[in-house]
Protein backbone atom coordinates (compact mmCIF):
# COMPACT_ATOMS: atom_id res chain seq x y z
CA UNK A 1 0.00 0.00 0.00
CA UNK A 2 3.18 2.23 0.75
CA UNK A 3 4.20 2.00 -2.81
CA UNK A 4 0.39 2.43 -4.16
CA UNK A 5 0.37 5.20 -2.40
CA UNK A 6 3.49 7.17 -3.45
CA UNK A 7 2.49 6.18 -7.28
CA UNK A 8 -0.49 8.33 -6.79
CA UNK A 9 1.43 11.28 -5.57
CA UNK A 10 4.08 10.49 -8.70
CA UNK A 11 0.72 10.38 -10.79
CA UNK A 12 -0.68 13.67 -9.38
CA UNK A 13 2.62 15.60 -9.63
CA UNK A 14 3.12 14.76 -12.96
CA UNK A 15 -0.28 15.37 -14.04
CA UNK A 16 -0.02 19.31 -12.56
CA UNK A 17 3.35 19.45 -14.36
CA UNK A 18 1.95 18.51 -17.99
CA UNK A 19 -1.34 20.70 -17.36
CA UNK A 20 0.60 23.72 -16.99
CA UNK A 21 2.00 23.06 -20.25
CA UNK A 22 -1.37 22.45 -22.12
CA UNK A 23 0.01 22.67 -25.66
CA UNK A 24 3.37 20.72 -25.90
CA UNK A 25 0.65 17.98 -24.07
CA UNK A 26 -2.11 18.37 -26.77
CA UNK A 27 1.04 17.98 -29.58
CA UNK A 28 2.56 14.80 -28.09
CA UNK A 29 -0.91 13.17 -28.04
CA UNK A 30 -1.89 14.32 -31.72
CA UNK A 31 1.93 13.37 -32.86
CA UNK A 32 1.38 9.52 -31.10
CA UNK A 33 -1.82 9.49 -32.83
CA UNK A 34 -0.39 10.31 -36.18
CA UNK A 35 2.60 7.99 -35.81
CA UNK A 36 0.34 4.88 -35.33
CA UNK A 37 -2.26 6.09 -38.34
CA UNK A 38 0.77 5.96 -40.35
CA UNK A 39 1.90 2.23 -39.40
CA UNK A 40 -2.21 1.39 -40.01
CA UNK A 41 -1.99 2.97 -43.28
CA UNK A 42 1.11 1.03 -43.77
CA UNK A 43 -0.93 -2.21 -43.37
CA UNK A 44 -3.79 -1.09 -45.53
CA UNK A 45 -1.04 -0.37 -48.32
CA UNK A 46 -0.11 -3.66 -47.93
CA UNK A 47 -3.13 -5.33 -48.39
CA UNK A 48 -3.78 -3.08 -51.62
CA UNK A 49 -1.73 -5.52 -53.34
CA UNK A 50 -2.66 -8.96 -52.12
CA UNK A 51 -5.89 -10.17 -50.01
CA UNK A 52 -3.87 -12.18 -47.91
CA UNK A 53 -0.44 -12.79 -45.87
CA UNK A 54 0.36 -16.36 -45.23
CA UNK A 55 -3.22 -17.35 -44.64
CA UNK A 56 -3.85 -13.89 -42.25
CA UNK A 57 -6.71 -11.25 -44.43
CA UNK A 58 -6.75 -7.67 -43.52
CA UNK A 59 -8.53 -7.78 -40.58
CA UNK A 60 -6.96 -10.18 -38.74
CA UNK A 61 -3.37 -8.22 -39.15
CA UNK A 62 -5.25 -4.90 -38.06
CA UNK A 63 -6.92 -6.71 -35.18
CA UNK A 64 -3.51 -7.90 -34.31
CA UNK A 65 -2.02 -4.09 -34.85
CA UNK A 66 -4.68 -2.98 -32.80
CA UNK A 67 -3.83 -5.28 -29.60
CA UNK A 68 -0.45 -4.93 -29.71
CA UNK A 69 -1.00 -0.86 -29.56
CA UNK A 70 -2.59 -1.82 -26.00
CA UNK A 71 0.62 -3.00 -23.83
CA UNK A 72 3.15 -0.94 -26.06
CA UNK A 73 1.12 2.04 -24.96
CA UNK A 74 1.58 0.89 -20.85
CA UNK A 75 4.85 -0.23 -21.56
CA UNK A 76 5.73 3.31 -22.90
CA UNK A 77 3.77 5.34 -20.28
CA UNK A 78 5.79 3.79 -17.12
CA UNK A 79 9.18 2.50 -18.46
CA UNK A 80 10.82 5.20 -20.54
CA UNK A 81 14.45 4.30 -19.07
CA UNK A 82 16.15 4.80 -22.96
CA UNK A 83 18.05 7.28 -21.44
CA UNK A 84 18.92 6.01 -18.37
CA UNK A 85 22.53 5.56 -18.76
CA UNK A 86 23.02 9.40 -19.87
CA UNK A 87 20.83 10.66 -17.29
CA UNK A 88 21.22 8.48 -14.15
CA UNK A 89 24.84 7.07 -14.57
CA UNK A 90 27.21 9.72 -16.38
CA UNK A 91 25.24 12.38 -14.97
CA UNK A 92 25.36 11.09 -11.78
CA UNK A 93 21.37 11.50 -10.95
CA UNK A 94 21.34 7.89 -9.62
CA UNK A 95 23.47 9.03 -6.47
CA UNK A 96 19.95 11.02 -5.72
CA UNK A 97 17.89 7.96 -6.26
CA UNK A 98 19.77 5.79 -4.18
CA UNK A 99 19.68 8.22 -0.78
CA UNK A 100 15.29 7.94 -0.99
CA UNK A 101 14.19 4.35 1.19
CA UNK A 102 12.22 3.48 -1.73
CA UNK A 103 13.83 0.89 -3.74
CA UNK A 104 15.62 2.45 -7.25
CA UNK A 105 13.58 1.29 -10.21
CA UNK A 106 10.13 1.83 -8.84
CA UNK A 107 11.73 5.83 -8.15
CA UNK A 108 12.99 6.25 -12.08
CA UNK A 109 10.07 4.43 -13.29
CA UNK A 110 8.19 6.87 -11.37
CA UNK A 111 10.24 9.91 -12.74
CA UNK A 112 9.92 9.11 -16.18
CA UNK A 113 6.52 8.07 -16.72
CA UNK A 114 4.56 9.70 -19.25
CA UNK A 115 0.57 9.13 -18.44
CA UNK A 116 -0.08 10.86 -22.14
CA UNK A 117 1.23 7.90 -23.93
CA UNK A 118 -2.04 6.16 -22.66
CA UNK A 119 -3.99 7.43 -25.01
CA UNK A 120 -2.41 4.78 -27.37
CA UNK A 121 -4.88 2.38 -24.77
CA UNK A 122 -7.81 3.46 -26.85
CA UNK A 123 -6.72 4.07 -29.96
CA UNK A 124 -5.73 0.04 -29.85
CA UNK A 125 -9.13 -0.54 -28.19
CA UNK A 126 -10.96 1.41 -31.06
CA UNK A 127 -8.68 -0.82 -33.79
CA UNK A 128 -9.86 -4.12 -32.59
CA UNK A 129 -13.50 -3.21 -32.18
CA UNK A 130 -13.34 -2.33 -35.79
CA UNK A 131 -11.30 -4.95 -37.20
CA UNK A 132 -13.25 -7.43 -34.44
CA UNK A 133 -16.62 -6.18 -36.18
CA UNK A 134 -15.76 -6.73 -39.56
CA UNK A 135 -14.42 -10.36 -38.66
CA UNK A 136 -17.78 -10.83 -36.76
CA UNK A 137 -15.79 -12.20 -33.50
CA UNK A 138 -17.72 -12.92 -30.43
CA UNK A 139 -16.31 -12.06 -27.08
CA UNK A 140 -16.78 -14.40 -23.64
CA UNK A 141 -17.23 -12.68 -20.41
CA UNK A 142 -14.06 -14.06 -19.30
CA UNK A 143 -12.49 -13.03 -22.29
CA UNK A 144 -12.35 -9.13 -20.74
CA UNK A 145 -10.34 -11.00 -17.71
CA UNK A 146 -8.11 -13.07 -20.57
CA UNK A 147 -7.14 -9.55 -22.18
CA UNK A 148 -6.38 -7.96 -19.11
CA UNK A 149 -3.45 -10.78 -18.23
CA UNK A 150 -2.15 -10.62 -21.51
CA UNK A 151 -1.81 -7.03 -21.80
CA UNK A 152 0.15 -6.98 -18.33
CA UNK A 153 2.33 -9.93 -19.89
CA UNK A 154 3.04 -8.10 -23.04
CA UNK A 155 3.74 -5.04 -21.27
CA UNK A 156 5.94 -7.18 -18.91
CA UNK A 157 8.00 -8.40 -21.66
CA UNK A 158 9.02 -5.39 -23.24
CA UNK A 159 9.51 -3.90 -19.68
CA UNK A 160 11.89 -6.60 -19.08
CA UNK A 161 13.80 -6.41 -21.75
CA UNK A 162 14.19 -2.83 -21.77
CA UNK A 163 15.23 -2.82 -17.82
CA UNK A 164 17.70 -5.50 -18.83
CA UNK A 165 19.48 -3.16 -21.42
CA UNK A 166 19.05 -0.31 -19.45
CA UNK A 167 21.00 -2.45 -16.31
CA UNK A 168 24.19 -2.43 -18.73
CA UNK A 169 25.12 0.66 -18.00
CA UNK A 170 25.82 -0.72 -14.06
CA UNK A 171 28.50 -2.29 -15.79
CA UNK A 172 29.61 0.34 -18.39
CA UNK A 173 28.96 3.96 -18.88
CA UNK A 174 29.78 4.10 -22.72
CA UNK A 175 26.87 5.37 -25.09
CA UNK A 176 24.91 2.37 -26.73
CA UNK A 177 22.94 1.85 -29.75
CA UNK A 178 21.29 -1.16 -28.35
CA UNK A 179 18.06 0.58 -27.51
CA UNK A 180 16.82 2.06 -30.49
CA UNK A 181 18.01 -1.40 -32.38
CA UNK A 182 15.45 -3.04 -30.04
CA UNK A 183 12.90 -0.90 -30.36
CA UNK A 184 12.84 -1.07 -34.34
CA UNK A 185 13.27 -5.31 -33.72
CA UNK A 186 10.14 -4.48 -31.25
CA UNK A 187 8.22 -3.40 -34.28
CA UNK A 188 8.13 -6.82 -35.47
CA UNK A 189 5.51 -8.29 -32.57
CA UNK A 190 3.09 -6.47 -34.76
CA UNK A 191 2.98 -8.79 -37.61
CA UNK A 192 2.44 -12.46 -37.80
CA UNK A 193 5.66 -14.48 -36.99
CA UNK A 194 4.80 -16.87 -40.01
CA UNK A 195 5.69 -13.94 -42.32
CA UNK A 196 9.14 -14.35 -41.57
CA UNK A 197 12.03 -16.91 -41.82
CA UNK A 198 11.71 -19.75 -39.13
CA UNK A 199 15.45 -18.35 -37.50
CA UNK A 200 13.44 -14.54 -36.87
CA UNK A 201 10.38 -16.29 -35.83
CA UNK A 202 12.11 -18.49 -33.26
CA UNK A 203 14.16 -15.12 -31.82
CA UNK A 204 10.69 -13.23 -31.27
CA UNK A 205 9.22 -16.16 -29.82
CA UNK A 206 12.24 -17.14 -27.11
CA UNK A 207 15.46 -14.88 -27.33
CA UNK A 208 13.71 -11.27 -27.52
CA UNK A 209 9.94 -12.45 -27.16
CA UNK A 210 8.03 -9.57 -28.87
CA UNK A 211 5.92 -12.03 -30.80
CA UNK A 212 4.13 -12.34 -27.00
CA UNK A 213 3.13 -8.64 -27.57
CA UNK A 214 1.17 -8.59 -30.29
CA UNK A 215 0.68 -11.63 -32.49
CA UNK A 216 0.28 -14.44 -30.03
CA UNK A 217 -1.82 -12.87 -27.36
CA UNK A 218 -3.97 -11.27 -30.11
CA UNK A 219 -4.55 -14.94 -31.95
CA UNK A 220 -6.53 -16.23 -28.88
CA UNK A 221 -9.34 -13.49 -29.79
CA UNK A 222 -9.13 -14.52 -33.19
CA UNK A 223 -10.21 -17.91 -32.78
CA UNK A 224 -6.38 -19.25 -34.42
CA UNK A 225 -6.42 -22.50 -31.95
CA UNK A 226 -3.18 -23.47 -33.62
CA UNK A 227 -1.50 -20.92 -31.41
CA UNK A 228 -3.25 -21.20 -28.56
CA UNK A 229 -0.41 -22.49 -26.56
CA UNK A 230 1.98 -19.57 -27.57
CA UNK A 231 -1.57 -17.31 -26.39
CA UNK A 232 -1.35 -18.47 -23.28
CA UNK A 233 2.31 -18.58 -22.58
CA UNK A 234 1.97 -14.60 -22.73
CA UNK A 235 1.80 -14.01 -18.87
CA UNK A 236 4.46 -16.69 -18.09
CA UNK A 237 6.74 -15.57 -20.45
CA UNK A 238 6.07 -11.46 -19.17
CA UNK A 239 6.65 -12.67 -15.49
CA UNK A 240 9.78 -14.68 -16.16
CA UNK A 241 10.96 -11.49 -18.36
CA UNK A 242 10.11 -8.80 -15.52
CA UNK A 243 11.69 -10.62 -12.95
CA UNK A 244 14.93 -11.36 -14.40
CA UNK A 245 15.12 -8.20 -14.98
CA UNK A 246 14.55 -7.16 -11.60
CA UNK A 247 16.94 -9.56 -10.55
CA UNK A 248 19.40 -8.11 -12.92
CA UNK A 249 18.91 -4.96 -11.55
CA UNK A 250 19.08 -5.57 -8.06
CA UNK A 251 22.68 -7.28 -9.00
CA UNK A 252 23.91 -3.58 -10.76
CA UNK A 253 22.82 -1.50 -8.30
CA UNK A 254 25.76 -2.94 -6.07
CA UNK A 255 28.07 -3.11 -8.53
CA UNK A 256 27.34 0.82 -8.17
CA UNK A 257 30.17 2.79 -6.98
CA UNK A 258 28.77 6.59 -7.51
CA UNK A 259 29.38 9.22 -10.49
CA UNK A 260 33.00 10.40 -9.36
CA UNK A 261 34.65 13.32 -10.80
Amino acid sequence: MFYVSIFFQYAAQYLKTRLTYRVDTLVEILSDLLFQAVNLIFILVVFGHTTFLSGWNREEIIFIYGFFLVPYAIFTSFFNIWDFNDRYIVKGELDRVLTRPIHSLFQIIMERMELESLFGVVTGLVIMYYAGSSLGLSIAWYDVFVFIVMVLGGAFIYAGIFISLASIGFWSDSRTDIMPMMYNIGNYGRYPVDIYHRVIRYILTWILPFAFVGVYPAAYFLKREEWYYYAFLTPVMGLIFIIISICIWNVGVKKYRGAGN
